[in-house]
């Protein structure tokens, strides 16, 4: 839990209304606490007096069959921000290291946070909408492709998604209508996640399937999988190496 003498800032009241089969995303805000030598930025999810995990506590599906992602980092910022899948209730932390705070070398043109409910690992979301969306906040997308990054022999699914409230939400359906609409954005982000990794000491990056963009059928694939060995994980079912934070 947090240092009670930290300083404190809100952000925002996050109003999210949306419905997961039975579920409902209810009423909540998020919490800005400074940590550390660093002022480490941390931010807590909250209904009431209760402190939750954005992690656990928010439903992965949305109406439709479309998805809840929580955002981490907005676009056109470059603090590399993440949630702390090992600690209680897993706020979002701004990655240190001994020189200080960490941010990215070259701020990204997208939205990146996660989707929650999700394996041993949240998986990443780069949403590609027109707006920077707010730290913090749950907003509803549809998936519409993703990147395999292979990092240091570790996959790293990419999901990319555009919010449902973006103009281009209901002519952008599938990884081939990114290219139509947006064309040489799916080759930006490539890029992007390549030169981000580069400057973190990675000199290496590789994508599965050939660099390609998989199409949204690929990415509800893995985004199935990684909920149901989320749910395993919950349930007991799976083991952990006891680092992770299930509350």
């Amino acid at each position: 839990m947090h240092d009670p003498s930290a300083s404190v800032q809100f952000l925002a009241l996050g109003l999210t209304l949306a419905f997961s089969w039975a579920f409902q995303v209810k009423e909540y805000r998020t919490e800005k606490v400074t940590e550390g030598p660093f002022g480490r930025p941390v931010i807590y999810f909250k209904q009431g007096a209760k402190i939750i995990s954005p992690w656990h506590e928010i439903p992965l599906y949305a109406r439709d069959g479309n998805l809840h992602y929580i955002c981490e980092i907005p676009k056109w910022t470059s603090a590399k921000m993440e949630v702390a899948i090992d600690e209680e209730c897993t706020p979002i932390k701004q990655d240190v290291n001994d020189k200080g705070l960490r941010f990215y070398p070259i701020p990204s043109n997208w939205n990146y946070g996660l989707l929650p409910q999700g394996d041993k690992d949240p998986v990443d979301v780069m949403e590609i909408s027109s707006k920077a969306h707010h730290q913090g906040d749950v907003y509803e997308v549809k998936p519409l492709g993703v990147y395999a990054v292979i990092d240091g022999g570790k996959l790293d699914w990419k999901v990319i998604a555009i919010s449902l409230d973006d103009p281009l939400a209901e002519l952008v359906n599938d990884a081939a209508d990114i290219e139509m609409h947006l064309p040489g954005e799916l080759e930006a982000i490539k890029i992007w996640l390549s030169k981000y990794k580069e400057s973190e000491g990675i000199s290496l990056i590789k994508f599965g399937y050939h660099g390609k963009c998989l199409d949204r059928k690929s990415a509800q694939e893995v985004i199935n999988e990684t909920h149901e060995l989320y749910g395993a994980l919950k349930s007991g079912a799976r083991l952990h190496d006891g680092n992770l934070s299930l509350i």
